[in-house]
């Protein structure tokens, strides 16, 4: 499925990558940390959902919630001190899902250099309406290569989401057949 034919029925304008792009940046201090002196992992996470959440309502134009996150990438620990920068955007969208992929980047207090990537991950955000229902979202325009390349690889993230669901849902219904209780 192409971008362009990917529902075409839609009257909601596209929006181009950037006009959602977004970066939420926190110093981290002595409360964020873990019984290792390192950032806590759950702090990170809630930055990322922070963030993607901001990216996920400003392209849909309204309320979106965190449907999933398929991955949660820890590369390098965050320590106190270090400014953490969480940038995010959206690399596709369906009907009324989006996929936000955020990278999680460290500039340390004590060093002269240029940010570190420490996290990524990939997160899927519903739009919603007042009553919490499913609402469409402008298709997501892709505008470099970069953008193309995460828009490909955000529909194989699709793809194998969705056949995990279906293996998983096939199972269940065997077990059952067979007489198995969960």
């Amino acid at each position: 499925m192409t971008i362009q034919d990917r529902n075409p029925e839609s009257d909601i304008p596209g929006k181009p990558t950037s006009a959602s792009r977004t970066t939420l940046s926190h110093i981290m201090t002595n409360n964020d940390t873990n019984l290792l002196g390192t950032v806590h992992g759950g702090v990170i996470m809630k930055l990322v959902d922070d963030v993607a959440g901001a990216v996920a309502g400003r392209h849909s134009g309204g309320p979106a919630v965190t449907a999933s996150m398929d991955e949660m990438a820890f590369l390098e620990p965050v320590r106190v001190g270090d400014l953490v920068h969480v940038k995010a955007q959206v690399n596709w969208t369906g009907r009324s899902s989006m996929e936000i992929g955020v990278r999680v980047l460290a500039e340390r207090w004590n060093e002269a250099a240029p940010p570190v990537q420490v996290g990524s991950a990939y997160l899927v955000f519903a739009a919603v309406d007042g009553d919490g229902k499913p609402r469409a979202v402008p298709q997501v325009m892709p505008e470099t290569e970069q953008d193309r390349r995460r828009y490909q690889e955000a529909q194989i993230r699709r793809t194998h989401r969705l056949a995990r669901r279906r293996a998983i849902m096939e199972l269940r219904q065997n077990r059952a057949a067979e007489g198995i209780e969960d």
